[in-house]
């Protein structure tokens, strides 16, 4: 039924696979604990995009990136608190 040819021509697909599995599974739990924009408890943090630091980037690779708070959102904020 099975001739051993056929097994040993899944072993490049079954790597690659795996590669990719075990790729994307490493980078979930990267973006889990160390991004401050992944979420798991809503309940017990209402609004969480409060405590999101806008110094530290957020995307994966930034070039040149500086963020300045424009004051009148921040005085708007400040008032809706």
């Amino acid at each position: 039924l099975f001739s051993p040819f056929y097994v040993f021509q899944l072993i490049p697909l079954v790597g690659v696979v795996s590669f990719a599995a075990v790729g994307a599974l490493a980078f979930s739990g990267y973006s889990l604990f160390s991004k401050s924009d992944v979420i798991i408890n809503k309940s017990g943090n209402p609004e969480p995009w409060e405590t999101v630091d806008p110094t530290k980037p957020q995307k994966l690779l930034t070039i040149h990136q500086k963020w300045k708070p424009i004051e009148e959102l921040e005085h708007v904020r400040k008032l809706t608190k």
